[in-house]
Parts: C-alpha cells; structure tokens; sequence
C-alpha cells in the first residue's frame, strides 16, 4: 500500500499539473487534492486486490508454481489481466 506521506504529494503534483497546464480552474485548493488523494488511494487499493487475486488463483493451481519462474510471471500476468477485465478496469 501507499503510504500517506506519498499520497499527499503525489496528489499535490497531479492537481499542481492540471492547474499549470490549465486544464481546470479550482474553486478550492484543498477540496481539489483532496479529491486526488482519495481517487489515487481508491486506485491503489483496487490494484492491490486485483494482485491479490491473481497470486491466490496461482496458489490454488494444483501444480506449484514456483514465484519468479517464467510460468509464474506468464500466468500472474494472465490472471491480473483477466481480474482487470472482471472488474470493468480495461
């Protein structure tokens, strides 16, 4: 998980950057990283349970695979992809 220290700047920067670039216009500041910081932190947290999915569908194979092996980075891959896709995150 993301740490809130991280969170915090990384959603400063993003509305920092949509600001310079004027995209948008903020009636408030705060309210704006704000709403940055719980998107990201949502993201994160969807992300790791999509990567908790994919390694227990690999655990719950019948063969070991071993992780870091080739086998088992094609099939993470394969199972995060499919669980992106379950979940509408194409």
């Amino acid at each position: 998980m993301i740490s809130e220290d991280r969170l915090n700047h990384l959603a400063f920067l993003v509305t920092d950057g949509v600001w310079k670039d004027d995209l948008v216009d903020y009636e408030d500041d705060d309210r704006a990283v704000r709403a940055a910081k719980q998107a990201m932190a949502k993201f994160a947290k969807e992300c790791d349970d999509i990567d908790k999915a994919a390694r227990n569908t690999i655990t719950s194979l019948k063969r070991n695979v071993v992780e870091g092996s080739p086998e088992w980075d094609i099939l993470y891959t394969k199972y995060f992809e499919q669980e992106m896709s379950r979940r509408g995150n194409n």
